[in-house]
């Protein structure tokens, strides 16, 4: 995707928001955003996110940012990841975060629902391999535990590990004493947030821009 060297003309808007589902207005607010952080510049490096305040104290800090330079976030079934990204990828990243349109069939809200999903599951899947091992899941509730202050990480370790054990057992039924779980898989993924409404609950406040506002 090529960087947009300025605001972006009309058919730049119109190809922008065929794509992302966001209106014009709300694409010039995002390009706004984006030339803040970005310092005026036609990209945006891992460094400019990592100075946002209200991200600096979120236990996810690190998963949140990576995403932005995933790839597989950008509706292009790449793989790896990139140093910078321009503003057309910087929007579809922020896509994955708008609620659905009150007017969508039930057919594009499950569409809607498992690309929010696949975004989430991506966040986890930090190897790319098709699942969120023990050890990538212990990881992210280590980090949100441990650094509430409340438990040590050994406390937070144990917790993870349960919890690991407890999806095991939604995701596989009912497993005999020497099998061992290999991971979360997407498919397991979608079973376990069957009953979460994530359409409506994704949204993005660390980039001073609220997408549940921004999609009314």
């Amino acid at each position: 995707m090529g960087a947009l060297q300025s605001l972006p003309d009309e058919f730049e808007y119109r190809d922008l928001s065929e794509k992302t589902g966001f209106s014009f207005e709300q694409i010039g607010i995002l390009h706004k955003r984006f030339k803040q952080l970005s310092h005026n510049e036609d990209t945006l490096r891992r460094d400019d996110l990592n100075t946002i305040p209200d991200l600096s104290c979120n236990p996810i800090r690190t998963q949140i940012i990576e995403a932005f330079f995933d790839k597989r976030n950008f509706h292009q079934n790449g793989e790896g990841t990139v140093q910078e990204i321009s503003f057309e990828e910087f929007l579809v990243v922020m896509s994955h975060f708008r609620p659905p349109a009150l007017d969508m069939t039930e057919e594009q809200r499950e569409i809607i629902r498992r690309e929010k999903l696949r975004f989430l599951f991506n966040m986890h899947d930090t190897d790319n391999d098709g699942t969120i091992t023990l050890e990538e899941y212990r990881h992210v509730v280590e980090e949100l535990l441990s650094r509430s202050g409340a438990l040590g990480k050994e406390t937070a370790k144990g917790i993870a590990d349960a919890a690991m054990l407890e999806v095991a057992s939604i995701s596989m039924g009912h497993m005999e004493p020497d099998e061992f779980y290999e991971g979360i898989t997407f498919e397991h993924f979608l079973k376990i947030l069957k009953d979460i409404e994530i359409e409506t609950r994704m949204n993005i406040r660390f980039l001073n821009m609220d997408t549940t506002n921004l999609c009314k």
